[in-house]
């Protein structure tokens, strides 16, 4: 009779046991092997969910160029792995000890625009907290002194747009249309003679593509929070034909479009490009 003591589910069966008892051993067996296999899968699935979370909220994000405002540095259908473990500042204690550094002008940095439902924006810093800024005939100035940009292009073909020319505006100097409500009754608050200057906690962002680029100058400063990283590498890029389409079916067509001609238009020279 049994003492009550517990089963080892891997012992061998003693000669006395009838049929059913060695029956019972075997199903009892195949129950904890069952719930073991089933709890392993489940920790390792909850491992990873966990790792998966912490590495897209804090260390690494991927993203995508949808638009022209950075090329040629970066062009529409870049995706980029994006390093959110990189700016301090923050003054917090573990900065210390961790490997930040912090922001520095001419970074590129991934942020949430400040309007509308906070879309992800990518731009280059070009004006620090603090900073003196100005924009003269396509040439930026910072504290007097002319910036060099040599990751800057134009495109003559674009219409006149006075901020590509003068910046800030001048008192008698008419506002662009495409300058949003929000930042209109603001713009001037910063302008020191004929200056921006950059308040603390803030950054004054431009595109690459300068003609091209709906930046700082038409909606104001990037707030130190809202900056999410640095994109540091292109690990797929695909020459695509729907990132400026405005409708549902028109985005739906231009992705099937690609993904059938995906070879062919698969930049593969920009494969695994560092990005500065």
């Amino acid at each position: 009779m049994s003492d009550g003591t517990e089963i080892e589910v891997d012992s061998v069966p003693a000669a006395s046991d009838s049929p059913q008892v060695h029956a019972l051993r075997q199903t009892r067996t195949a129950v904890y092997h069952d719930r073991t296999t089933f709890s392993e899968y489940l920790e390792s699935l909850l491992v990873t969910v966990i790792l998966a979370l912490f590495g897209t909220s804090f260390v690494v994000q991927a993203f995508k160029i949808p638009s022209a405002s950075m090329e040629t540095t970066l062009l529409i259908g870049d995706h980029l792995l994006v390093n959110k473990f990189i700016f301090g500042g923050h003054g917090a204690w573990y900065e210390k000890i961790l490997p930040y550094r912090a922001i520095k002008r001419g970074d590129i940095i991934v942020f949430k625009y400040p309007f509308l439902d906070h879309p992800h924006y990518v731009k280059r810093v070009i004006g620090m907290p603090g900073d003196h800024l100005k924009l003269v005939d396509q040439q930026v100035y910072i504290n007097g002194q002319a910036l060099d940009e040599p990751y800057v292009v134009h495109d003559p073909a674009v219409p006149y747009d006075p901020f590509n020319y003068s910046f800030p505006p001048l008192r008698d100097q008419m506002i662009p249309l495409n300058v949003i409500n929000e930042w209109r009754p603001e713009l001037r608050k910063y302008v020191q003679d004929d200056e921006m200057v950059v308040p603390p906690g803030k950054y004054f962002a431009m595109g690459d593509n300068r003609d091209h680029s709906q930046d700082s100058r038409y909606w104001g400063f990037v707030d130190r929070d809202a900056i999410m990283g640095h994109p540091f590498l292109i690990y797929w890029s695909v020459d695509t034909t729907y990132a400026g389409d405005t409708t549902f079916w028109q985005r739906l067509a231009g992705i099937f479009d690609t993904l059938i001609h995906l070879p062919a238009r698969t930049r593969w020279n920009r494969m695994f490009h560092t990005v500065h």
